[in-house]
C-alpha cells in the first residue's frame, strides 16, 4: 500500500490530547502504523546520570497512530484526506479537499 502520509509532512492531530495541533512529520514507521510529529505527543524520561551524559528529565516525541492525524490541505489549511492518481505517467499524491496535487 502506498504512503498516505509521508516525512516532512504538515498534518492536523485529529485525536488525543493535542487534538487540533499542527506539526510536521518527522519519522514514518509503516511496520508499527505509527508516526513521530515535531512537537507533538511530547513525553518526559527521567535519565540516570552517566559517565556520557549528565542526568535529568529529557522530553522527547513518542509515536502516534498515523490514524489519529490528517493531511493540512495546501490550498486552504484545513484537515483533508489523501487520493492517488496518475499524472503524466507517474503516481501522484492528491487533497481530496481541493484536488491540489501534494508532490508533483
Amino acid at each position: 500500500m502506498a504512503a498516505k502520509i509521508k516525512k516532512g509532512d504538515a498534518v492536523i492531530i485529529m485525536a488525543g490530547k493535542d487534538k487540533g495541533k499542527e506539526g510536521t512529520v518527522l519519522e514514518v514507521r509503516p511496520v508499527d502504523e505509527k508516526i513521530i510529529v515535531e512537537g507533538i505527543n511530547m513525553m518526559a524520561r527521567h535519565t540516570k546520570p552517566s559517565q556520557t551524559q549528565s542526568g535529568g528529565i529529557v522530553r522527547t516525541e513518542a509515536p502516534l497512530d498515523v490514524s489519529n492525524v490528517m493531511l493540512k490541505d495546501p490550498k486552504d489549511g484545513k484537515p483533508t484526506r489523501v487520493g492517488f492518481k496518475i499524472e503524466e505517467g507517474r503516481k501522484v499524491r492528491f487533497a481530496k479537499r481541493s484536488g491540489e496535487v501534494i508532490d508533483g
